[in-house]
């Protein structure tokens, strides 16, 4: 069937919109439970929407609360039916359903409307008969064998012609025999009848089966109820009374009941009654006169004979006896001394030390046992106290250690007489528990650690005192004698360091800790102390760089090829820390032809390498040698030890002519030379003022210059040609004559071979073809430089 598929109708919200158009939807009355009735589509991106059914009319549990999921992006809401729906278009043909959907400060509501079509080919059960309680119907137990008790309407049961069937057991002997019901829907009480059946309830499950194999179930229970008796009788009542002397005339003692018709009520015995009377119609025992016991002794007790008849039916009576028991009234509280207990007591006070013993009596009745009942107001349900008998006891441990555990503890004594009504005097109790000062204040050793360049005030840690008492940790702290550069903090405990430190002087301090309580007693100058050992390790720390001796060297080396040299060994140290000997070396600066290496502390020469390379000529290195601790401390320090080194080659050059070449034997001992030369390093402050003053010198003198410059630029403005002339005689007069002092010293220095060693005078330059490298040369000797 088409309507029993899903009506999805897909509407476009947007969470803009402030109200929606109602929505119209018809609904077969044969959907059953989960049908979907209806599917809408929200959007809603910034926040999670919420559907709600806010209410239904007619109210029906037939409609499920909506549901909402997210599908593609879009939220879905589905509105279905419940598994109590039973729509019938007969009963109810219109439903409307109020929805609210929520996307964050956006609401919109609107209604939807569920129309049930009447469905001519659907007959389903209905109304009681199928709801789980079934159909209760009530019949006397003389109800006439085989007579119809119940007709089950059902909508097309007669046009569909179904089969009606009681398919519940119906066994003896619970049953008097079998029910029956016709296809007309009558159900027809048993040939056997209903005599004897009084208070039974029968159920019926009865099959209700229509064509194409449709049916449903039902549930029919018969009640069977008693004839009403003919013979009146009293309901049950309790036969002794008790009420107060103090009950005024008039006052309701009892009401008496008789099961019968029209019943009346009157007292027999005693004739006359003095105290007591009944009403005729409703049974009610009232007072008719005072019950003093004191004026009347014998009002205490009364036995009263009541009879109950009809009014029609004078001889159907009953007749019933009452006790009335008058009890005299309590007027006067029990009297207690003391009437109010304030007393103090330490925390220390042992479990079953006696707090007061109570004194009371009752007035009306000297002698008589009254009931004492201990009561906490605060705190609530404390077990600290107890009250036995008549004697308030400690009864348990008066901790005031703990937060809010020390207090005042409110309470009452609450004495009861037995009178009636009952009187009760409350005693008032306040007992304040002081604190006692029980436990010693102590901390955990501990050792903290520092770096020795740490300046003052630098936070070391700090000093975490236990004191059990509370306040907890309510401690002072003070240090003990000890070192005066450590201090610590006398409210928190923190360790401060006041002075400066030295690894190499001192590396351990101990300092002893006094801990001192305070406000933990209720005597303010009852204290407790303890101490603990705080021990303060110096961490070394690298503040000291190591120094070379010397810091300058000045070596000179005969290098022979293809052999290594130990140039010199540098010796350094840290004065200040003559323990450390770990140090680490290398070369920074000046190494240019990567020829010097170092193993260790020794520099060598590598003269490995063969070719152009090897130096023919004297060259100079200039090494800055880095010399750094190696050691754990942090951080690494380091100096610089310069060492010059003049490499003269051992080779076979001579003077010779272009056709006489003399040789040097291959096997030379390397000979090592080391000057060492004095140098004066003046201060840097010297340095500084010679700068500056030189500075002012240039500036003096170049000022100087210019002004007498300006006044021969005044002096020479309007020459004379013949002066000028002059003026130009003399300059080219004067470049002659530089010209020949240029040319002189030339002269002298050509003229003069002997005074300079030939095999250090470079007169030409080339280019190495095979390694492309400039080379300065001498003709005479063909010794070569590198460039």
């Amino acid at each position: 069937m088409a309507l029993l598929r899903i009506l999805a109708l897909l509407l476009a919200l947007t969470v803009s919109e402030l109200h929606c158009l109602p929505w119209f939807i018809n609904v077969s009355e044969s959907q059953g439970p989960g049908t979907i009735l209806q599917s809408f589509s929200f959007n809603c991106t910034s926040h999670m929407p919420t559907l709600q059914l806010v209410h239904v009319q007619p109210p029906t549990t037939f409609f499920n609360p909506p549901s909402l999921t997210r599908w593609q992006g879009i939220y879905v809401g589905t509105v279905t039916l419940s598994s109590s729906a039973r729509l019938d278009a007969l009963s109810v043909n219109h439903y409307k359903l109020q929805l609210r959907f929520t996307c964050g400060n956006h609401v919109m509501e609107g209604p939807l409307s569920v129309n049930v079509r009447r469905d001519p080919g659907h007959s389903a059960c209905a109304g009681r008969f199928a709801s789980p309680a079934g159909e209760i119907i009530q019949v006397l137990e003389t109800v006439t064998p085989g007579a119809r008790l119940y007709t089950l309407l059902l909508p097309g049961l007669e046009v569909q012609r179904a089969q009606i069937n009681i398919i519940s057991a119906q066994d003896p002997p619970y049953f008097p025999g079998p029910f029956s019901i016709n296809g007309q829907g009558w159900l027809l009480v048993p040939s056997q009848g209903l005599k004897g059946q009084a208070e039974k309830v029968f159920q019926l499950q009865i099959l209700v089966t229509f064509g194409q194999n449709r049916s449903c179930l039902g549930m029919l229970k018969v009640k069977v109820l008693p004839v009403p008796s003919s013979l009146i009788s009293f309901l049950k009542q309790a036969s002794n009374i008790t009420i107060l002397e103090d009950l005024p005339p008039g006052g309701k003692v009892v009401q008496v009941r008789a099961r019968g018709f029209d019943v009346r009520y009157e007292i027999l015995s005693p004739v006359p009654c003095p105290l007591f009377s009944i009403g005729r119609a409703d049974g009610v025992i009232r007072t008719t006169a005072p019950l003093e016991l004191a004026q009347a002794p014998g009002a205490a007790v009364t036995r009263l004979r009541v009879k109950a008849h009809e009014r029609l039916r004078p001889w159907a009576s009953v007749e019933l006896e009452l006790t009335v028991n008058v009890r005299s009234v309590n007027r006067w509280p029990p009297r207690c001394l003391p009437a109010m207990l304030v007393t103090q007591i330490p925390e220390t006070t042992p479990v079953g030390t006696v707090l007061n013993t109570f004194t009371c009596a009752d007035p009306d009745s000297p002698g008589s046992i009254l009931d004492y009942q201990l009561q906490f107001h605060s705190p609530p349900g404390s077990a600290s106290l107890c009250l036995r008998d008549r004697v308030l006891e400690v009864n348990a441990t008066l901790d005031c250690d703990a937060r809010g555990a020390c207090f005042q503890h409110a309470a009452s004594i609450l004495v009861l007489d037995g009178g009636q009504p009952l009187m009760t005097t409350e005693v008032p109790v306040l007992v304040m528990v002081t604190p006692v000062n029980e436990f010693s204040p102590a901390c955990v050793p501990h050792k903290f650690r520092i770096r020795e360049d740490a300046g003052p005030h630098t936070l070391l840690g700090s000093v975490v005192g236990m004191d059990k008492d509370y306040p907890h940790n309510n401690i002072e702290y003070y240090i003990s004698g000890g070192p005066t550069i450590f201090s610590v903090d006398r409210l928190s405990g923190e360790v401060h360091l006041l002075g400066s430190l030295d690894y190499e002087l001192q590396t351990l301090y101990r300092l002893n800790v006094l801990l001192i309580d305070h406000g933990q007693d209720q005597d303010p100058t009852h204290h407790r102390s303890g101490s603990c050992t705080i021990t303060i390790e110096v961490e070394d720390v690298n503040d000291h760089a190591p120094e070379c001796q010397p810091p300058f060297q000045e070596l000179t080396i005969y290098a022979l090829l293809g052999h290594s040299v130990e140039v010199t060994k540098v010796s350094c140290w840290v004065p200040q820390e003559p323990q450390r000997l770990a140090f680490s070396y290398s070369i920074v600066g000046g190494n240019s032809q990567n020829r010097f290496s170092l193993q260790g502390a020794t520099l060598v020469y590598n003269n490995i390498l063969l070719g152009p390379l090897w130096p023919e000529q004297f060259y100079t290195y200039e090494l800055l040698i880095r010399v750094a601790d190696a050691g754990p401390s942090i951080p690494h320090l380091s100096t610089t030890a310069t060492v010059s080194v003049h490499l003269i080659p051992w080779s076979a050059s001579t003077v010779a002519t272009r056709t006489h070449r003399s040789t040097v034997p291959s096997v030379m001992t390397p000979l090592l030379v080391t000057d060492t030369e004095a140098f004066w390093q003046p201060e840097p402050w010297f340095v500084v003022v010679l700068t500056v003053t030189s500075a002012l010198f240039v500036l003096a003198l170049g000022w100087l210059l210019l002004r007498l410059f300006q006044g021969l630029v005044q002096m020479h403005q309007t020459p004379s040609k013949p002066t000028q002339a002059l003026l130009l005689n003399g300059i080219q007069g004067t470049e002659e004559s530089i010209q020949g002092f240029m040319e002189a010293p030339r002269m002298e220095m050509s003229q003069a071979p002997s005074s300079v060693d030939l095999s250090l005078h470079f007169d030409g330059r080339a280019q190495d073809s095979r390694t492309g490298r400039d080379y300065l040369f001498n003709t005479l000797t063909g010794a070569r430089r590198w460039l």
